[in-house]
């Protein structure tokens, strides 16, 4: 048996056979800075011991309150909540990956029609897309939002990651890094976030997401 030492979280640990760490993910598939995170973290997967677990949080509930742009729709994050209860949460990194590249990608309407295709393509019951215009899901959707963005208290989005008891909102980058660089961006975002203590580095954005 084979010892890979690692750096992350701003502390050494050992992978016993690269045994992957879990870090779950907090997304709304309608954000397109959750979507650039989201493929990085499926580059990261191909470069360390990582595995996603993808749960949704919701922009429209957190923005409830605020006078935000109406882009924030409930519709696409009720039936990804309404798949992961009736058919598991592992369903949900297929199905934001089939819905996201429609949204962000190839800039489709956030309608029926969209979500429809999304699901057959994923195996899901297009029926599903009923409860785009209902609340029978939206105390499980808080629910799955309060358990991610509590983590990381008030002013921030999504994505939220949190990995080993460590939870971060970000990052927000693009393109979308490939690779070693993927890798290498993990490395530095668990060590910073790890470090007790710290809390925020952000500079302006000067650039629109960048879909590939």
């Amino acid at each position: 048996m084979t010892e890979a030492t690692e750096q992350r979280g701003g502390r050494h640990a050992a992978a016993v056979d690269d045994a992957p760490i879990v870090a779950d993910f907090w997304f709304d598939p309608i954000c397109p800075w959750a979507w650039m995170s989201s493929r990085w973290l499926r580059e990261v997967e191909r470069v360390r011991p990582v595995k996603a677990q993808w749960h949704v949080m919701s922009l429209a509930y957190l923005n409830q309150d605020k006078d935000v742009s109406t882009d924030h729709v409930w519709g696409p994050v009720r039936v990804c909540i309404a798949a992961a209860e009736q058919f598991g949460a592992e369903v949900l990194g297929n199905l934001y990956t089939a819905l996201g590249r429609r949204f962000h990608n190839e800039k489709r309407e956030r309608d029926r029609a969209t979500v429809e295709e999304a699901l057959a393509e994923v195996g899901l019951p297009t029926s599903l897309v009923d409860v785009m215009d209902s609340t029978e899901y939206d105390d499980l959707l808080r629910k799955s939002h309060h358990e991610g963005m509590d983590q990381v208290g008030l002013d921030v989005g999504t994505p939220v990651i949190s990995v080993e008891g460590v939870a971060f909102f970000g990052p927000v980058v693009t393109p979308t890094p490939r690779g070693e660089a993927a890798g290498l961006l993990w490395d530095g975002v668990l060590l910073v976030a790890g470090t007790d203590g710290f809390f925020e580095l952000k500079r302006s954005r000067d650039r629109d997401p960048i879909f590939e």
